[in-house]
């Protein structure tokens, strides 16, 4: 017998990105207005490295955790306090809560992660494990 589903492409998408390497991805589509600050993911041969947009944060601001591979960087964007004695005629920058959550591989060195916050920009370094790097095998000769 076969089984009825209502497609949902946010359903879809999701699928996609758990088809990929990199999979739990929260906060990557904004519902509701929410706050989803931007990120860069890459790789090097060493590393994975994450960069998050945070205008106007500081480090104490930011919580970044790593848990059974889940990498979550959460903070608040605060607004400044003499908001409320202007009058706005456009506002675009967002304030609020955020977490962003990426499950990363098991082959990391999680006591090697590191965190730099510079210009407004916060990016994350997760080593990789010996095992996964890439080698080079020498072919012997036989003679």
């Amino acid at each position: 017998m076969t089984n009825l589903t209502r497609w949902d492409p946010f359903r879809e998408m999701t699928q996609l990105l758990d088809d990929t390497f990199f999979t739990g991805f929260t906060g990557v589509l904004p519902r509701n207005g929410s706050l989803v600050p931007a990120l860069d993911l890459s790789e090097t041969a060493d590393a994975y490295h994450i960069e998050m947009a945070v205008p106007g944060m500081t480090a104490d601001q930011l919580n970044i955790t790593f848990e059974n591979n889940v990498l979550t960087i959460s903070g608040e964007i605060t607004q400044s306090s003499d908001r409320k004695e202007r009058q706005y005629h456009v506002t675009e920058r967002r304030f609020g809560r955020f977490s962003r959550s990426i499950r990363l591989p098991n082959q990391i060195h999680p006591d090697r992660i590191e965190a730099r916050l510079e210009n407004g920009v916060l990016t994350v370094t997760v080593p990789k494990a010996e095992e996964i790097k890439p080698r080079k095998i020498a072919v012997n000769v036989a003679q």
